[in-house]
């Protein structure tokens, strides 16, 4: 039997919302293909169609922490995760670190969080009014509040976030190289040693006052709390600026579609959920697994000791799910997408940055009803050798 083609998989730098066309391919034509990706070492499978996505996000026998250690094909030249990262932990590891994450996530705080996203959001757009337009969305709405978030919910002080975003910037970005993202990693877990520490002496109610507690309890060890803090501060950073802009365009460039919002303000919610399955929010795949023994994904034997990555964007494309996949529909009410992962590994802040959209698309809009591109689209710069898509800069004008 002929050894099945290995696709290299250089993901290129695509304008606007444009879907990934070797993705949409495989995920039609070969659902379980094997990819070479330009960094690291030999192949892996990726498993695109929605079914098998699941399968392998919570099979135990497909491992995140068997991927330490190993120069897994990637897109990034460099490692990311740090050691110790609750990324590349396996259950029952894995089960008790986000037991203590998800502790910060109390309806209490929710609230909290609630009230203090709609008053940044308040004082970010009274700045733009005052500046008046066109100015970049990005600079005034898109980073700012979600940084400001995170940070809030990290326990991360206003003086503090402009080293923040550097760091994310730095970390999250596939093209600065691993010296860069290594000193600016090393730099931001050095931050949290000595934020988590003070907060053992003195506690608060914030991200960094749980992991302090759960050290001091010898839940976590310090690798542990060090490397959940790095992983939420840059996530809650850079996902929701990314998506949240991905949205913003997606309204400006479908009129009829932002009529609708503007029509129906309680239809957001839904509108938030059918964007996030749309919306091709990363370039390539985010993190592998390995697996652990020889294992059948979608009719193909995936041998043991082969990385394997997972595809969402595909997934939340699958015809087989979701009817006319390709259209979107804000009527969709059945829409069981994985943009936010799925299994062990889902993202534990999704309801923040479900919250973050909603308030962000409801509020610029209450504020500018006539909020429009300040250029045409096909001239909106886009970011360049980035792990999570999205605009650069969004003229803006009103």
């Amino acid at each position: 039997m002929a050894e099945p083609q290995i696709h290299f998989w250089a993901p290129p730098d695509l304008p606007g919302l444009a879907f990934d066309p070797l993705l949409a391919r495989l995920l039609h034509e070969e659902p379980v293909a094997r990819v070479k990706l330009p960094n690291g070492e030999g192949h892996a499978w990726l498993a695109t169609r929605y079914d098998d996505v699941r399968f392998v996000s919570v099979d135990p026998r497909f491992s995140r922490q068997a991927v330490m250690g190993r120069q897994v094909t990637r897109l990034a030249p460099h490692f990311i995760p740090m050691d110790g990262a609750v990324g590349f932990a396996d259950p029952p590891d894995h089960t008790r670190m986000r037991r203590v994450v998800a502790s910060a996530f109390t309806a209490r705080s929710m609230r909290r969080l609630h009230e203090h996203a709609q008053r940044v959001v308040d004082r970010l757009l009274d700045r733009m009014e005052s500046r008046g337009g066109p100015l970049d969305l990005m600079a005034h709405l898109n980073r700012p509040f979600p940084l400001a978030m995170v940070c809030a919910l990290m326990g991360v002080p206003d003086e503090d976030q402009s080293r923040m975003a550097h760091w994310s910037d730095t970390i999250i970005s596939a093209a600065r190289g691993r010296e860069a993202s290594e000193q600016a990693k090393a730099e931001m877990a050095a931050y949290f040693r000595d934020l988590i520490e003070r907060r053992r002496a003195e506690p608060e109610e914030d991200l960094a006052g749980v992991l302090a507690a759960a050290l001091e309890n010898g839940v976590l060890d310090q690798d542990e709390a060090v490397g959940l803090a790095v992983l939420i501060q840059i996530g809650g950073a850079h996902a929701v600026r990314n998506n949240s802009a991905n949205m913003v365009y997606a309204l400006l460039t479908r009129p009829g579609h932002l009529a609708r919002l503007r029509a129906e303000p309680e239809l957001v919610p839904q509108a938030v959920e059918e964007l996030l399955r749309y919306i091709p929010h990363r370039n390539a795949v985010g993190l592998s697994r390995i697996a652990l023994e020889d294992v059948e994904v979608g009719g193909v034997l995936i041998p043991a000791g082969d990385p394997v990555y997972v595809s969402y964007l595909t997934a939340n494309r699958d015809p087989e799910v979701f009817a006319d996949p390709e259209q979107l529909d804000f009527d969709r009410t059945h829409n069981p997408h994985v943009a936010f992962g799925h299994g062990p590994h889902y993202c534990p802040g999704a309801t923040l940055a479900r919250m973050e959209s909603e308030i962000l698309l409801r509020s610029l809009w209450d504020r500018f009803p006539d909020l429009a591109l300040a250029v045409p689209d096909e001239e909106v710069v886009w970011e360049r050798g980035a792990l999570i898509r999205g605009p650069k800069e969004l003229p803006v004008k009103w």
